[in-house]
């Protein structure tokens, strides 16, 4: 579990856009991650 003001691991997912986003890559940029249950998931 991380905690609050822990740095996260570095991960990398599919862009919106196309392409894939690296969490590294946007170092020095402000992040906001948001996590939902499944349930909440857009179809």
């Amino acid at each position: 579990m991380i905690n609050i003001g822990e740095t996260a691991p570095d991960f990398t997912l599919p862009a919106s856009s196309g392409g894939e986003v690296t969490l590294s890559a946007l170092r020095g940029s402000k992040v906001l991650l948001v996590f939902y249950p499944l349930a909440f998931t857009p179809v």
